[in-house]
Parts: C-alpha cells; structure tokens; sequence
C-alpha cells in the first residue's frame, strides 16, 4: 500500500478566488508543481480532495469541475509533476438544488472521500498526511488517522489565529512548500 499526500485545492495547490467558476481565474501557486513533483519521487500518491459547494449552489456544474482538474492536471503534466486523482464533494446541507442538498460522508471534514481514495487507489492512510488551509483539512486527518498540515496561504493565516481549541496540526507551514519539506524529513511522525 502506497503513503498518500491528500491535498486541499483552493487556498493550498491554487489560489482561492472565491468560487472558481471560469478556467481563466485558475492560478496555480508559482511552487505547487515543484512541490508534487518531489513528492511524486519520494513515491506518495497526491489526491486532491475538495469541498465544492458551489455545484450545490448552481454556480457552475460538476462538468465545469471536470474541465478545471483537467486543466490544472495538464499543467502539472507538462511541468513533470503528476496528479493521481481528483476527489470532491459537491454536496451542501443548505443547496438551493435539491439533488444536493444533503448531510454527506464526503463533505470535508467528514472522512468519505478520503476513504475512498484509500480504497480505489490501495492507499495506507497511517503514513499519509491531509495538507490544507482550513481546520477542517486538519479534522479531515485525523479522522482517518493521518498526519495534518495547515498552510498559511489561502484561509490559514486567519484560520491559524482562530484556533479551535480541540484540534492541532502536526505542523503549520508558511506554505506547501514547507509542508512537502516537512513531510519528507519526517516521515516517522505520520506513519
């Protein structure tokens, strides 16, 4: 079984517009490829796992999804850096569309996509790790029982000063950047 990066998207392996809804407003942060570029080669499989409510809110649809993660997937592709698969929810328990308004096991920080990445991608979670800007990536990772990162970019600056008094990373970083280098020099503490 393969250690797994689970990666927050918006905030964390690009810039969080507000409600990605054109492909011209996608910008991939300067060092993302780099960054899974080198984990690609200390051999972690890299999901990205995604809250998507804006589906729920009819402010794009899931096919517009599939075009953005392919389009930020041919970046990385063309910058030696690859992707394994892309998870999301687009489920909100207040949508004003019916078909997705519900409670779900997929809505970050609940474990559903997690666990079914894990299962379809032959992933051991104990020696993987959740990396995002938002609390919730960090109760993400600990409800599958892998290491959490916060990064500051994104929401997790003033995430970061709002900490809820029930949850703490294994490591805050400025950005990915120092969350991949965190997470190669030591391994021992997510696994």
């Amino acid at each position: 079984m393969t250690p797994a990066v689970f990666l927050d998207r918006d905030g964390t392996l690009i810039d969080d517009v507000g409600y990605l809804d054109r492909v011209e407003r996608l910008r991939v942060y300067p060092y993302s490829i780099e960054c899974v570029r080198l984990l690609n080669r200390a051999g972690y499989a890299v999901v990205v796992i995604t809250n998507q409510a804006g589906v729920a809110r009819g402010f794009f649809k899931e096919e517009f999804l599939a075009e953005v993660h392919g389009e930020i997937t041919s970046r990385f592709h063309a910058g030696g850096a690859r992707i394994d698969a892309f998870y999301y929810c687009p489920h909100h328990p207040d949508a004003p569309i019916e078909a997705y308004r519900r409670h779900c096991d997929c809505r970050k920080p609940m474990p559903g996509l997690v666990l079914k990445a894990a299962d379809h991608l032959s992933l051991d979670l104990a020696r993987s790790v959740v990396v995002g800007d938002r609390w919730l990536d960090v109760r993400l990772a600990h409800a599958v029982g892998a290491g959490a990162v916060l990064v500051r970019t994104g929401y997790g600056r003033s995430e970061e000063t709002n900490a809820p008094p029930d949850v703490q990373a294994d490591h805050v970083g400025e950005n990915l950047i120092e969350a991949v280098s965190w997470i190669l020099k030591t391994p021992a503490t997510h696994g």
